[in-house]
C-alpha cells in the first residue's frame, strides 16, 4: 500500500491516534472526582457517575446503587458548567478522533493527505485541543452543586476537596 505521508507524517498519525484515544477514554470515564457517600466510594465525571444514592420508597430510606451510568438526561448533569464542559470536551474529542482516523487512512491511501490537508488537519487538532482544555477548565466551576457537596462535604471548594461527612 502506498502512503501519502512522510516518516514524520506517519509518526504524527500514530501520535494523533494515541492522543485522541486517551482523550476519549478520559472523557468517557467517570473518575474525574472521587469521594464517598453513605460509606461507599463515589466517583463522577461530566456526564457519568458511579455509585449514587436512590430513595427506596418501600423502606423509606436512601440506598446506594453501586454501578456506573450516565445521568438520566442532559438536565440531570449537576451544573450548567458541567453541561458546557460535556459538550465542549466531547466536541474536542470528536475533532481529535476525526483527524487521527483521517491521518491513519493517509498511511494506507496514496494522495489522501497533501501539504494543505495536513496543515488544515493540524489546525483542527489545535482547535480540538483548545476545546478539551477549555472544557476541563470549566469543570471545577461546577463544584458548588449539591452532588459535589454530598460527596466531598460542605467545606469543599474549587481548590479544597474537603471531606465527606457521610
Amino acid at each position: 500500500m502506498a502512503s501519502s505521508l512522510t516518516c514524520a507524517g506517519v509518526v504524527w498519525a500514530f501520535l494523533s491516534f494515541l492522543c485522541a484515544a486517551a482523550s476519549c477514554v478520559g472523557f468517557f470515564m467517570p473518575y474525574w472526582l472521587l469521594g464517598s457517600q453513605l460509606e461507599k466510594s463515589v466517583s463522577f465525571g461530566t456526564f457519568r457517575r458511579c455509585s449514587y444514592p436512590v430513595r427506596d420508597e418501600s423502606r423509606q430510606t436512601t440506598v446506594m446503587v453501586e454501578q456506573c451510568g450516565r445521568y438520566a438526561s442532559f438536565q440531570a448533569i449537576p451544573s450548567a458548567e458541567w453541561r458546557i464542559c460535556t459538550v465542549v470536551t466531547g466536541l474536542g474529542c470528536g475533532l481529535l478522533l476525526l483527524v487521527a482516523l483521517t491521518a491513519l487512512m493517509g498511511c494506507c491511501v496514496s494522495e489522501l493527505i497533501s501539504r494543505t490537508v495536513g496543515r488544515v488537519a493540524g489546525g483542527i487538532q489545535f482547535l480540538g485541543g483548545l476545546l478539551i482544555g477549555s472544557g476541563c477548565a470549566l469543570y471545577p466551576l461546577g463544584w458548588d452543586s449539591e452532588e459535589v457537596r454530598q460527596t466531598c462535604g460542605n467545606l469543599s471548594n474549587q481548590f479544597e476537596l474537603g471531606e465527606s461527612s457521610s
